[in-house]
């Protein structure tokens, strides 16, 4: 616990000496724990995106501490917070022991807990079976960063991380291919979906690696809420900052936060 307070005293006093324009929100209470470790690729935004929703917190009113350990994992210290969110952490079997595994389970399937997952977090997760069942799918390849035309399920418009924007819209983001569509499967809702006819899918790299688009059904944002216990939500968004420095982002992160919290 002793490096997760020391982290998140590191990043807070970053963050103020950066932004000595952006005062603290009134606190709602809520507390959210950023978990970053990763056991495949490393994705070099990492420590940038803990200090982005770090300030994210600070801004909107709800704490947030970041941890790489997984003594932070244990259930004393996970009672603590109502949302986990992986900054894409991956492959997570091979960082987390198995105690701290059950531990993330019973707190959110017993507590009603909320977990987010940021792009990554659902690379290589299989040999976890219980988060892989939550998350819904696995990794198969990904693009470049690209812009990309993203449309909003119909049935999805009135969810707090995507109401207000068009049916339709242009962002950049680095987009994965899953190994399977979420559509249809039960408690999963699709919020957004990407036209890969607007971008190249799979990039050089998994060209030759097996990379496959997923075609006409790419959703790249969902919740999933099992019969018993908390709330999942993942988005494709959160590779880098560069997609997660636009107005639609910001909002969609926050809600996203709030929504897993059951503060919206």
């Amino acid at each position: 616990m002793k490096s997760l307070l020391l982290l998140t005293l590191l990043l807070t006093l970053i963050a103020q000496a950066h932004e000595p324009g952006a005062p603290a929100a009134k606190s709602s209470g809520m507390k959210v724990l950023v978990y970053s470790n990763t056991a495949y690729y490393r994705h070099p935004d990492i420590p940038k995106i803990n200090r982005w929703l770090v300030l994210l917190g600070h801004e909107n009113g709800f704490e947030v501490d970041v941890t790489e350990h997984w003594k932070d994992l244990r259930p004393q210290e996970l009672s603590a917070y109502d949302v986990l969110l992986l900054n894409n952490a991956n492959e997570l079997d091979k960082v987390l022991p198995p105690e701290q595994r059950k531990s993330v389970e019973d707190w959110f399937s017993k507590g009603g807990k909320g977990i987010v997952g940021l792009h990554a977090a659902l690379v290589h997760q299989t040999a976890w079976p219980w988060i892989n069942a939550l998350g819904g799918c696995d990794f198969n390849s990904d693009s470049d960063f690209s812009k990309a035309r993203v449309l909003v399920d119909p049935a999805a418009r009135d969810h707090p991380a995507v109401a207000g924007q068009p049916a339709e819209f242009w962002i950049e983001a680095d987009w994965t291919n899953h190994d399977r569509s979420v559509t249809g499967l039960p408690g999963f809702k699709v919020l957004l979906r990407v036209d890969e006819g607007s971008y190249t899918p799979v990039r050089e790299y998994f060209k030759t690696r097996g990379g496959k688009p997923m075609g006409a059904d790419h959703p790249i944002a969902w919740t999933h809420e099992p019969a018993s216990g908390g709330r999942f939500f993942y988005t494709e968004f959160g590779h880098d900052l560069r997609s997660l420095s636009t107005p639609f982002a910001r909002t969609h992160i926050l809600e996203a936060i709030k929504w897993a919290a059951k503060a919206r």
